[in-house]
């Protein structure tokens, strides 16, 4: 029984540590960051391994400022400028560590018979033009109230883009999103 247990606690215990490793990235100015608020814990409750500056547990500590950041690998000014330009839209799923936004459904109020939505990739840690494409679906209700796909111009998506762009680097010139 033993022995079985071995067997299964091993694979289990390299997959894990060869995750943790994998997880592993190097922040940089560029790139989303996810910072956790700063809570009232216990002194033991934060706890480093290799002491300070070490890898920490638990969240960090109140003397180590810019720890706890976890970088994700997106443009930090294009994942804000994304959100910033589609904010009048439901939001159906948002991947900060894959750089996907994708919105829910939304019919514009002028005119409830027709529907978009989008689905945002953000590809690229540096901010230029081709780390960034967005995708527009249309639908427009028939008259039995059923949804049906509808085209959509192509430069409807080029121009959200080019919106996005212009947005990012206004927070970039002005140092939001750092």
């Amino acid at each position: 029984m033993r022995r079985n247990l071995a067997k299964f606690i091993a694979p289990v215990m390299i997959a894990s540590a060869v995750s943790a490793l994998a997880a592993c990235q190097f922040a940089d100015t560029d790139q989303v960051l996810v910072k956790s608020p700063k809570r009232d814990r216990g002194s033991n409750a934060e706890k480093s391994i290799f002491g300070e500056g070490g890898i920490e547990f638990f969240g960090p500590s109140d003397d180590n400022q810019g720890g706890g950041a976890a970088g994700i690998g997106v443009n930090s000014h294009l994942w804000r400028a994304s959100l910033d330009t589609i904010s009048f839209m439901p939001l159906s799923s948002v991947d900060p560590f894959g750089g996907v936004i994708i919105t829910d459904w939304y019919a514009p109020p002028n005119s409830p018979s027709e529907r978009f939505k989008m689905t945002i990739f953000i590809l690229d840690r540096t901010l230029r033009a081709d780390g960034l494409r967005v995708a527009v679906f249309r639908q427009q209700q028939s008259d039995q109230g059923i949804w049906i796909d509808s085209s959509i111009r192509p430069s409807t998506a080029t121009s959200l883009e080019n919106k996005i762009l212009e947005r990012a680097r206004q927070l970039r010139i002005s140092g939001i999103g750092e």
